[in-house]
């Protein structure tokens, strides 16, 4: 649902010039067996056998030598890349095999479905499925304890299942109702694993000590075999408070609202939220304990000494980690530095952090997906979007404009939000009727994708309503699926999904174009999260970085939506600390 034929069909994701077309040139297949050795062929079009299978006894060796490959077809990026990173190897493109595969399951409405290539495999050949290996904890140590590739049937061929594989998944593209789009979104998901990997690898820039220094600053000295001191002043206080005798673990919550109930105060929970709710001297010192145990926890010693190495954060991104598209992470928590911890990322000396933020991303792609001609005039200019709204639907009110069109989004259909709602449905008719639509859809259970087609998946899967799988800001699916209850949270879901979604898609092809323009340079893409990149550069090269990452949305909006008059600008700062960017 929810798309047009028009500009935005076809093309690829190398994404060089504007006015470039689909990348050119040879595409490889590569399989590497349990022994090391590569396997190898060339590609026609269709995805099928175009020459002879060679056997190399080292992939690194095989890649280096065929400079000539445009695009390298294998399982899986983050099985393959790291090799050939380790042995100086960059590949240009590739087809991650089993990113494809579960966007093309989910194009198919099978969500969820094993996405392995030993999985593909047997459902090709009518053979018992083999399940895909369970997630890692988020906690988890790097590189330890990771699942492995899921393995062949004994005596099954690595590079004839491989090609069986990808032209079968070339022919569901095709076959796809607007294959060019399809096309392009594997693309970009593939992009974006080789972003992951080469990130990961490269890290970002961390300065252990001045990290510690931030953890004496604020937690003080650690007592021998105990917590830092200023986490148990601030846990007598807590107790203190309570009256004599008392003893409340802050960090307990069933010992908080316990103390709370016999103080004649109920809660539900021990939350943040619920506490500021409440008069009481014990409030400030758990507020505040919360926040340095958060700390403590998440980002004190014991994480880094895990996760930094040599002056650098290596965390493992996980590409379409969430159902709307967005990165999550195996461990670490790159995704939710704190900003006091920011203070520890400082460029290396001469260089530059070029931060980048994509200016109210989700708006913009509402027009370019709705092609609501009022809201693309508005999203037209490099000018902040809810200031230009504001001043012509809302009396130059920015805040009531910003939380009126993010309503539209988010389903906010109460209060003021409904007032807002119809004002900007009168205004923006377009763009209204396309998120009311596709919340339609998801009560009705009917498929649901964003534009270049990545799907939502269906009510009651696992993710698709709550947890880090579900649309920033979506919320859980309340009541069960089938309900009333449950499919109107199933609608405000999928009214956020075609939005969030779709400028999830668009990131990746931001991020496949600034890889491309960063490749002669020196500068290194270090970080990515949700609408934010920063580049680590040379502080001669801090200009045309940020020129390049301008260059990068512009280009990306047209390869997506195709040409329209919607602007995809970003607000970039050159700082040596990340913490000065804010």
């Amino acid at each position: 649902m929810h798309e047009e034929r028009g500009p935005g069909d076809g093309g690829g994701a190398g994404l060089g010039r504007a006015g470039d077309g689909p990348a050119r040139g040879a595409r490889w297949a590569l399989a590497v067996t349990a022994g090391g050795t590569a396997l190898l062929c060339p590609l026609d079009g269709r995805g099928r056998p175009d020459g002879p299978v060679v056997a190399e006894p080292d992939a690194a060796e095989a890649v280096r030598t065929r400079p000539e490959v445009a695009r390298w077809v294998w399982r899986s990026t983050a099985e393959v890349y790291p090799r050939l990173l380790e042995a100086g190897v960059r590949v240009e493109r590739c087809h991650d095999v089993e990113a494809a595969e579960a966007l093309l399951l989910g194009h198919e409405g099978r969500w969820g479905e094993p996405r392995s290539l030993a999985a593909a495999w047997a459902r090709l050949h009518r053979l018992p499925v083999p399940p895909d290996p369970p997630l890692p904890a988020a906690d988890r140590q790097p590189s330890l304890f990771a699942p492995g590739p899921v393995p062949l049937p004994p005596g099954a061929d690595p590079l004839r299942a491989l090609l069986e594989v990808y032209a079968e998944q070339v022919r569901r593209t095709e076959a796809a109702e607007h294959p060019g789009r399809l096309r392009l979104l594997l693309a970009a998901e593939s992009a974006g694993t080789l972003v992951a990997v080469e990130m990961g690898r490269t890290g970002l820039p961390w300065r252990a000590d001045v990290h510690r220094g931030l953890l004496h600053e604020l937690l003080g000295e650690r007592y021998p075999g105990g917590e830092p001191r200023r986490l148990a002043e601030l846990a007598e206080e807590v107790s203190r408070a309570f009256g004599p005798g008392v003893r409340v673990r802050p960090e307990v919550p069933a010992e908080v609202v316990g103390a709370f109930a016999r103080a004649g105060i109920r809660l539900a929970s021990a939350r943040a939220w619920e506490l500021r709710k409440v008069d009481h001297p014990a409030v400030a010192p758990l507020l505040r304990h919360k926040t340095l145990y958060r700390l403590h926890t998440a980002h004190g010693e014991s994480w880094l000494r895990t996760w930094v190495r040599d002056g650098r954060f290596h965390p493992e991104y996980v590409p379409g980690g969430t159902v709307s598209g967005r990165w999550t992470t195996n461990g670490g928590g790159a995704l939710q530095v704190p900003k006091v911890v920011r203070r520890a990322v400082v460029a290396d000396p001469g260089w530059r952090l070029v931060v980048a933020d994509a200016d109210q991303m989700e708006p913009r792609v509402l027009a370019a997906v709705s092609r609501d001609r009022s809201l693309m005039e508005v999203a037209g200019s490099d000018r902040d979007l809810y200031s230009v709204l504001s001043h012509r639907v809302f009396g130059g009110d920015r805040e009531r404009a910003k939380l009126a069109l993010l309503g539209a989004v988010y389903g906010q259909t109460s209060g003021d939000g409904l007032r807002h709602l119809a004002e900007l449905r009168r205004r923006f008719p377009a763009a209204v009727a396309y998120v009311d639509e596709a919340a339609r859809a998801g009560e009705e259970g009917r498929l649901v994708r964003t534009w270049l087609g990545r799907t939502c998946p269906p009510a009651g899967a696992d993710g698709a309503g709550d947890g880090p799988a579900a649309p920033d800001g979506a919320g859980a699916a309340e009541g069960r699926p089938g309900t009333t209850a449950g499919a109107r949270a199933r609608g405000r879901f999928t009214r956020n999904f075609v939005v969030q979604g779709s400028g999830a898609d668009w990131m990746l092809l931001v991020l496949a174009a600034l890889r491309r323009s960063l490749a002669g340079m020196r500068a290194e893409l270090v970080f990515f999260q949700h609408d934010e990149v920063i580049v680590h550069c040379p502080a001669e090269e801090a200009d045309a970085v940020a020129g390049a990452v301008r260059a990068a949305g512009e280009l990306a909006g047209r390869a997506a939506f195709g040409e329209t008059p919607v602007r995809f600008p970003f607000t970039t700062a050159v700082v040596e600390c990340y913490a000065d960017a804010a």
